[in-house]
């Protein structure tokens, strides 16, 4: 685990470095969109708050001083498709924030939904060498966990702690300082494939910034639309993007699963485009304007206008009713709930001890989308918003919008995880992840 420890404590501290100036973008690269926002960061880092026990815990006051959003092109399911595309509309992105915020930036903090998201739990323990517990014992016990065969070509973009037990207590959220013999610690880790992490991080230096962190979107969009009883108590986030479907299972405030589906809202445009054969910003306009998947007597009667401009009179002056539409979603729909309902069965989901399901992201907004998840996950649904941040506009407060405001809550309130924490050598796992990192030296 060497390599990618040495990677992660670097990217790490350029963030230190770039929240010590003051000044840090987020990134939130989907497949419809591109979200860039500028976040200047008020007072100085305070280390060790109640949420962490490793130097990057705390909590820092910062306001959202630029924004911007453009149409994302060159991304599909989540992962970058087409090198040059991508980088014109990181650009554009970054450019238009910077001129909102008339301030440069070189850093940014990314997430990204795609590269096939799999989640290991990991457990490991250490005799406490002193009387009381140190920074030194908990990177002992880091180092004990027996680091899975995550497979080939593929990279761990989180591994973080979820559990502390000393002797015989168990969800201890600080050790530090406490007096006790033996420490263990529950380590939940998320695996991806490494070549989309450098196409992206090459994608980002060919645009001349510098990445000071990577997340899960499923992991940030969680962190923004569930309220703080439900992190506790246990649920499940729903981010339903344009390309792709996340899910992140929280308990006790941690993450402890998460994974994808390579369905989202784009597949339910393209179907309406098929179906009704029309061009996908036509498709597109018709889902938001006048979308469902819940059908009443009412959408029989009710007539859109198909439009065009073929000069085919005929084509042209083509209506269709709403439930025909809805007819068309639907079926789209219910294949993306049936594919996160047995994700989420395959987690053991329905062992927690609160089994609240949030759905957030763009294709949230279609109506009657809660009703008919209830019916199909067998729980209770409700929508979930981003938290309000400082300075965020009034634009980006919406549900299509969870994923950046929690990379901004990410990059102020930063969990710990294992590369925070110094490991002793000798304890280290001796598997590399050579092109990794032979990328990171070459480029970095």
């Amino acid at each position: 685990m060497r390599p990618l420890y040495q990677t992660q404590r670097a990217m790490r501290a350029i963030r230190r470095a770039a929240l010590q100036r003051g000044v840090i973008a987020i990134l939130d690269l989907g497949t419809s969109k591109i979200a860039c926002l500028v976040l200047r960061f008020d007072g100085p880092e305070r280390a060790g708050g109640a949420d962490g026990v490793g130097p990057m815990a705390g909590q820092t006051q910062f306001k959202v001083i630029g924004h911007a959003v453009t149409r994302s092109r060159g991304i599909r399911f989540g992962e970058v498709d087409s090198m040059g595309e991508t980088e014109r509309a990181i650009r554009t992105a970054v450019q238009q924030a910077q001129k909102d915020a008339q301030v440069r930036v070189d850093h940014v903090i990314v997430c990204l939904s795609g590269a096939r998201p799999e989640s290991f739990a990991l457990s490991g323990e250490a005799e406490v060498e002193g009387s009381a517990v140190t920074g030194w014992d908990i990177g002992r016990v880091l180092g004990s966990c027996d680091v899975p065969d995550v497979g080939l070509g593929r990279e761990v973009l989180h591994a973080q702690p979820v559990n502390w037990a000393l002797d015989h207590r168990t969800g201890i959220t600080d050790p530090q300082g406490q007096v006790g013999r033996q420490l263990t610690a529950d380590l939940h880790l998320l695996a991806v494939d490494a070549a989309a992490i450098e196409t992206l991080l090459l994608c980002l230096k060919r645009c001349d910034l510098e990445c000071a962190g990577l997340a899960s979107s499923a992991y940030v969009s969680g962190i923004a639309s569930l309220v703080e009883d439900e992190q506790e108590l246990g649920a499940v986030c729903i981010d339903m993007g344009g390309g792709s479907t996340g899910l992140s299972i929280f308990i006790r405030k941690h993450m402890i699963f998460a994974d994808s589906v390579r369905l989202g809202g784009e597949h339910v445009t393209g179907d309406i485009s098929m179906g009704l054969q029309v061009p996908m910003a036509q498709a597109e306009r018709m889902k938001t304007l006048y979308g469902g998947v819940v059908a009443t007597g009412v959408d029989d009667r009710e007539l859109i206008p198909i439009g065009g401009d073929t000069g085919d009179w005929e084509h042209d002056r083509r209506v269709v009713s709403r439930t025909e539409l809805i007819g068309i979603m639907r079926p789209r729909v219910e294949e993306i709930l049936e594919e996160v309902r047995a994700r989420l069965d395959w987690a053991g989901f329905d062992q927690l001890p609160s089994r609240s399901i949030v759905l957030t992201g763009g294709g949230s907004l279609i109506p009657g989308l809660d009703g008919l998840a209830a019916r199909i996950l067998g729980q209770k649904v409700r929508l979930g918003r981003p938290l309000r941040v400082q300075g965020l506009p009034q634009a980006a407060t919406g549900a299509a919008f969870s994923a950046a405001v929690g990379l901004t809550l990410f990059a102020a309130h930063p969990q710990d995880e294992w590369w925070d924490f110094e490991i002793p050598p000798d304890r280290q796992s001796a598997r590399s992840f050579r092109r990794a990192v032979k990328w990171f030296k070459d480029n970095w």
